[in-house]
């Protein structure tokens, strides 16, 4: 019999329900009319229980239609009472097969509300999975990968030497097996052919999702058969496809938050003028500016002072600095008003003593119904003198310059505040958790011609040369082909192209190399150029000049003054640019947030603003449950070269940000992304460890309606090797301000991307390589910030592993195919000559050897593991550009259906106003004058031709597809 295992873990950061602060919860697990429960952990908002229970199922085909229901309540009166604290639901679909030896990874579900005034929080963790006997059993006939399909055997591999009637073996066959050696058959099963009987215990399928299946083979010998066996095939499969439905949980959720621009609030409070888009938060500033007069407390005859402002619970504290009785140290605190537990601030100076405890020299006291409200864009306060008093306050002790005033998150003291979430992290790693906003480097293409050189200097002139040029730049490094030669002037006529980046620091490299032997060369000349000297080309037709530069041996190249000049030297010649009318592409081109081209020369004017509310997040997963922590949470944006994060949330699920932030725009047919990360650097941890992601949202500027104030919770879905997982939602407030109308409009005709890209295009193979090596660049500068913008933070951004081969997203493009498809009937056809072999559609007459070998190779593979290891690497490689042209199809239909969707309001109605036009003109122009008119534009002369993209070939292009909402 099949057995259900639920096994219960703990909770986290449940509701309290005993009128005490606390709770005293047990769980209970139902399941097909069985119950089942946890002991009681008194007084516990975070519980451990880690029990498991086992239940029983009849008919395990019948699991994936039940459910699974996880109830937790508070424990009253010995069970007799109880008060429910929340409970999870889960598809039976959903458990997997396994036996009790595989492992299973924890997942952690938010608690859900029974009802429409339910108060629940927190989250449990629990581990859910089936058994049958210790063995995996077969599941009921679904649809794999969105598919139906409706076969016996597709195809069977058959032994030529003999054919057998039956495929299923018994237990008595499989005794004798060795002595019917030559009686075997091998079936590919397809889906439906285990029905009961000795096939239902056939292997799971392993499901490719379009409509194959491919199965675990019942081997009955040894023997190793080639494809030529691949000769009798069984019946056409048919295939229904069925598009999945979203899950309600991975929806959006619209909200109503009190933000003064939804609340069209007018005049009153001056942070609606600025801060619009986020809900007002009150904080209590205290600025510590210096001190004075301050006595001397050590018998050197000085003291070493720091400032503790204390407000009820909450204690921070400046820098101490080292004997000085005049201390300057503009520092400033913030204390939510939320959170206040006292009505008198105190502000105390005292003594470091690292021996004993430190000692009192002074404090002075503030009345919080006196402090001054002060909201932007007043002038901040201007900070006053006060005296120190003695603890009986009769003494005045010295003097301290403060500032203390009730403000919003709009005032410029809060992003550098210390904050009183975090009063127990020390001021080394409280950088590390305040909000900044960050910048990417200018990035220029740099292009690298290599011509030639003269007169190289070999070492063996008997020899003949097998020379090569290496480009350094940096980190990045190219090498031109390698010439076989017996002359000393080779000819090569490559062309490397590199990422250079403001202020080029770095310095180009060019090493000419001769290869004396297996993986050694000899280097023949080196010149060093700095990327400063190099001129900038902005017109598309016009290269600089060549230039000859001196080759020196590697120790006179460091030589920058080239003091030691030699008589003789060989020469390169080279032809060196920074590309500025190029735009580098640091991120996919899907869900590009910029599309400017690199000299400011060139940029066109903004046609908008986009402004950013980051409000908040809930039930985000908790990252440092093994810590006795919850998630310490920041939220970063990225739009344009202009970065933000905001201020790290320390140990809450459910953190309040209320930051805004804004951004120019281009072009609307851009992309924002934000992400929601676990700060793993507040407790001084070691600079290899990394955030953590919690999820990412990207939002299609061209889909907002101008002037519209859009407030939603965005989930945060994370696609782990387990599965898809939710980790939490994130409430942003978004707003798109039109400033320019016209050129808006104007901007849905011209190309995407700056006109050097159509006139010389770049090669996709050189395009993937330079967009990492400009994401690599923009990690390293922005992690050398402070607070650093870690890479791997960078890298999940700009989603630097989009180009990897992978089988979903191949299944996803396919899908948006076959949904496009669905209802058009392809036309045939004519022949105009008898059908024949074609030697170049098959690609037969440029064959790589490789390539022949791995088609008739045995299958399974008889080759070394180390082939097969490169032939696998290769099919990922190619695969990933097919699932990319996929894509790219899939992408032209999702245009013109965003046409007829009003994805893009501005751009359908744009069409329409066109299609009217278009309609008057053909209606009152005869169809002759129109013919004649199209064909002699079809057919003008090439000299009045551009090369840049037609305006309706820009306009499509700009239409709104579903490529950015992939995960």
């Amino acid at each position: 019999m099949a057995k259900l295992v639920v096994e219960v873990h703990d909770a986290c950061d449940l509701m309290p329900k005993d009128g005490h602060g606390s709770a005293s919860p047990f769980v209970e697990v139902h399941f097909d009319e069985q119950r089942q429960r946890t002991q009681t952990k008194p007084r516990e908002l975070n519980p451990i229980w880690n029990e498991k229970f086992s239940f029983n199922v009849n008919n395990p085909r019948d699991l994936p239609s039940k459910t699974i229901e996880v109830v937790v309540y508070n424990d009253r009166k010995g069970g007799h009472h109880k008060n429910f604290l929340g409970h999870v639901r889960i598809s039976g679909n959903s458990v997997p097969l396994l036996s009790d030896s595989e492992a299973i990874d924890l997942q952690r579900y938010p608690l859900e509300k029974r009802g429409l005034f339910s108060h629940i929080k927190g989250d449990i963790a629990l581990k859910i999975y089936a058994v049958h006997d210790g063995n995996h059993y077969p599941p009921p006939p679904t649809n794999a990968g969105n598919f139906e399909t409706e076969a016996t055997p597709a195809f069977q591999e058959i032994n030529t030497n003999k054919l057998q009637a039956e495929d299923a073996i018994g237990d008595h066959e499989k005794k004798n097996k060795k002595k019917r050696k030559d009686k075997e058959v091998r079936t590919f099963h397809s889906i439906g052919t285990a029905t009961g009987g000795p096939a239902a215990a056939a292997p799971p399928l392993v499901s490719s999702g379009f409509g194959f299946e491919t199965h675990v083979m019942k081997e009955k010998a040894p023997t190793v058969e080639t494809r030529t066996d691949f000769a009798r095939a069984g019946p056409p499969t048919a295939m229904h496809m069925h598009m999945p439905k979203q899950n309600p949980e991975f929806l959006l959720v619209e909200t109503s938050p009190p933000v003064a621009a939804r609340m069209r609030y007018r005049g009153g409070d001056k942070m609606a003028c600025a801060y619009d888009l986020v809900e007002q938060m009150r904080y209590l500033y205290v600025s510590v500016v210096k001190a004075k007069d301050l006595p001397a407390m050590d018998v050197s005859g000085s003291l070493d002072p720091y400032v503790e402002v204390k407000l009820g619970n909450y204690k921070g504290k400046t820098k101490y600095l080292e004997k000085n009785q005049s201390p300057v140290w503009k520092q400033n605190f913030a204390f939510s008003k939320d959170r206040l537990q006292s009505n008198l601030l105190e502000v105390t100076v005292k003594d470091k003593d690292f021996v004993t405890k430190d000692d009192f020299v002074g404090r002075v006291f503030f009345d919080l119904s006196e402090v001054p409200l002060r909201v932007p864009p007043d002038s901040p306060l201007a900070p006053q003198w006060y005296r120190l008093e003695d603890k009986r306050r009769i003494k005045t002790r010295g003097e301290i310059m403060l500032a203390v005033w009730m403000g919003t998150q709009a005032d410029e003291s809060f992003p550098e505040a210390w904050h009183s979430d975090a009063h127990d992290i020390s001021h080394t790693n409280l950088a590390n958790t305040r909000s900044k906003v960050y910048f990417s480097p200018k990035l220029y293409y740099l292009r690298v011609q290599i011509i030639e050189a003269q007169d190289l200097i070999p070492s063996d002139k008997g020899r003949m040369l097998e020379v090569s040029v290496k480009v350094q730049l940096g980190n990045q490094g190219r090498v031109t082909r390698s010439l076989q030669t017996r002359t000393i002037n080779p000819i090569w006529n490559d062309e490397l192209m590199f990422v250079a980046s403001e202020p080029f620091e770095d310095f180009i490299i060019v090493s000419v190399e001769d290869r004396i032997g297996p993986g050694k060369d000899e280097i023949l000349g080196r010149v060093i150029l700095s990327v400063r000297d190099i001129p900038e080309r902005l017109e598309t037709h016009k290269f600089p000049d060549p230039r000859w530069f001196n080759l020196f041996k590697p120790s006179l190249a460091q030589e920058e003054g080239e003091k030691k000049k030699e008589k003789f030297s060989s020469k390169i010649l080279l032809r060196l640019c920074l590309d500025a009318g190029y735009h580098v592409l640091d991120e996919a081109t899907h869900f590009s947030s910029d599309l400017q081209p690199s000299s400011k020369h060139l940029r066109k004017p903004s046609i908008g603003i986009l402004e950013l509310g980051i409000l908040s997040a809930r039930n985000l997963l908790p990252m440092k449950g093994k810590d006795g922590r919850t998630t310490d949470a920041y939220c970063a944006a990225k739009y344009g070269n202009k970065w933000v994060r905001t201020r790290t949330i320390l140990n809450t699920l459910n953190p309040r940000w209320n930051e805004q932030y804004t951004w120019e725009v281009y072009d609307p047919c851009t992309v924002i992304t934000l992400g929601v990360f676990d700060n793993c650097h507040i407790n001084g941890s070691k600079d290899d460890s990394r955030d953590q992601r919690i999820g990412k949202v990207r939002i299609r500027l061209s889909t907002l309606e101008t002037h519209r104030i859009y407030t939603h919770y965005y989930p945060l879905l994370v696609l782990t090797p387990s599965g898809l997982r939710k980790h939490g939602e994130l409430h942003l407030a978004l707003r798109f301000t039109c400033t320019a109308w016209v050129n808006m409009v104007t901007q849905y005709g011209k190309p995407l991307l700056p006109k050097m890209h159509y006139v010389q295009p770049i090669s996709v193979k050189h395009i993937d390589w330079l967009r990492h090596q400009a994401m690599q660049i923009v990690a390293a500068r922005l992690s050398r910030a402070e607070p650093p913008l870690r890479r791997e933070v960078v890298e999940y951004m700009v989603d630097v592993d989009y180009h990897m081969w992978s089988l979903r997203r191949s299944k996803a493009n396919f899908l948006r195919i076959m949904s496009l498809l669905s209802g058009i009937t392809a036309a045939c056809k004519w022949p105009r000559h008898p059908p024949h072999m074609d030697t170049r559609l098959s690609q037969a007459d440029n064959a790589h050897p490789d390539e022949l070998d791995e088609e008739f190779d045995s299958f399974p593979a008889s080759r070394p593991s180390d082939i097969v290891r490169m032939r696998y690497d290769r099919l990922r490689s190619v695969a990933g550009r097919v699932q990319t042209v996929v894509g790219d199809l899939a992408s032209q239909g999702e245009r013109a259906q965003a046409l007829l969707s009003w994805r893009d309001p501005r751009a359908t109605a744009i069409f329409i106003l066109f299609s009217l036009i278009w309609a008057v003109f053909i209606y009152v122009t005869p169809f002759q004058v129109v013919a004649v008119l199209v064909g002699l534009y079809l057919l003008r002369h090439p000299r009045f031709r551009s090369k840049m993209p037609a305006v309706p070939v820009n306009f499509f292009k700009r239409l709104p597809s579903k490529t950015d909402i992939l995960l």
